[in-house]
């Protein structure tokens, strides 16, 4: 289904990522593993700890984008 032409519309893609916080624990596992030519082994520190990085941030519960569309969609009808 598409979308009317001329309604306010956020893309939550773009806004609901803004914050990366196991970016830095990912890194240091990429490097690790291309240093050790994908030995993982070798990395299971770096592994462990951004596993341990993802498992904290999955609890948290985060409020979906798709309700702001509705809210600007609804205020939006309200001007006209």
């Amino acid at each position: 289904m598409r979308r009317k032409t001329g309604t306010l519309f956020i893309n939550p893609k773009i806004f609901g990522s803004l914050q990366k916080p196991c970016v830095k624990d990912m890194v240091t596992f990429l490097n690790c593993s291309t240093l050790n030519h994908n030995k993982d082994d070798k990395c299971s520190r770096q592994n462990s700890l951004l596993s341990a990085c993802i498992e904290s941030q999955s609890g948290k519960n985060r409020k979906p984008w798709g309700i702001i569309n509705y809210h600007l969609q609804r205020l939006n009808r309200g001007r006209k």
